[in-house]
């Protein structure tokens, strides 16, 4: 358990390590010991819960709620995401904020252990932790707020709850609001196979859906009536494909065909993929972007099919 609960107050310590634990580093240990119970429990719950983007309307509300039951402030549904929610206590300044992530991933339902045994198959399951990462972040918020309202530490914490991270990135629509406005510095962490201080960018990248239009036709009785968005699907993914002998190592591409026809004697009149663009920095991610998307016209061309790019989403590497 108490691995676990390391978690909650590293980032606090860490930079502390080899002096004298001093009065405030004991109230931080203190704080994580007397909640580790519930939070082991909230973290449990979350994972068994493995609710997939903005779907994790119980994972939000057992953080927001006991965010509430110790003195925080909670927001729900801010920035127009129901389950996205920030709890806030003190007043003035600095202004520490501290995220947490609670989201699940579609497919990976897992069993506690390290073989493979999904709990359902087919399921949704925390194959990054998030259950750890929420958790964990809000014990940290939890424990900054006793110092804040033992007059140990001045200023105010805030804990953001933020929804959708592995699929449409949430934070994004809360930095939109506004919400880190004030903030004068933020704590994050991550769950892994180590414990150590990372200070690392991570990738910046770009979501994007492909479809194309076409004609359908029979397959057999008069294909030459149709118009395969199937065969421009196939040439797309082919270009890139040959495409990615000439990018740079720190650059990634990832597709998922979401949609390529329905039954084998019918020529498909639609076809759709969901397209993602990585690199170190958005400034070499974004040419990459646009030559991927001139391939989708160069598809449509081909097979003489109609196509249509919609954004999805998209973040910039993070800053440190």
């Amino acid at each position: 358990m108490k691995y676990f609960l390391s978690f909650c107050f590293f980032v606090l310590l860490l930079p502390m390590q080899g002096q004298k634990m001093n009065t405030s580093k004991k109230a931080i240990v203190n704080s994580i010991e007397k909640h580790q119970t519930r939070l082991i429990q909230i973290s449990d719950s979350i994972w068994a819960q493995a609710e997939t983007a903005f779907e994790e309307d119980d994972s939000s509300k057992i953080l927001a709620d006991y965010a509430q039951a110790n003195g925080f402030s909670v927001e729900r549904g801010v920035a127009g995401m129901p389950t996205a929610f920030v709890a806030t206590y003190g007043s003035g300044k600095p202004v520490i904020s501290v995220l947490g992530e609670f989201d699940a991933l579609p497919g990976i339902s897992q069993k506690a252990q390290p073989t493979k045994s999904p709990l359902e198959e087919g399921a949704a399951g925390h194959g990054c932790g998030h259950n750890l990462f929420g958790t964990a972040s809000l014990g940290a918020a939890i424990a900054v707020k006793e110092l804040i309202e033992t007059g140990k530490l001045k200023g105010t914490v805030k804990f953001f709850g933020t929804p959708a991270e592995e699929k449409f990135f949430g934070k994004i629509w809360m930095v939109k609001e506004g919400l880190w406005d004030d903030v004068d510095v933020n704590l994050s962490w991550h769950p892994s196979a180590k414990t150590e201080a990372d200070v690392q960018s991570t990738l910046a990248l770009i979501d994007f859906k492909v479809e194309f239009f076409g004609q359908a036709a029979h397959a057999s009785a008069d294909p030459w009536n149709g118009r395969s968005a199937s065969d421009a699907l196939e040439l797309y993914t082919t270009g890139i494909n040959y495409y990615r002998e000439h990018i740079k190592p720190t650059v990634r591409i990832h597709y998922h065909i979401q949609d390529g026809g329905q039954v084998v004697n019918v020529v498909p009149d639609y076809s759709r993929l969901w397209v993602r663009v990585r690199d170190t920095k958005r400034s070499g991610m974004m040419p990459v972007y646009e030559r991927v998307k001139a391939m989708a016209e160069g598809a449509a061309i081909l097979a003489n099919v109609d196509y249509k790019i919609s954004l999805i989403s998209g973040i910039y590497e993070v800053l440190v």
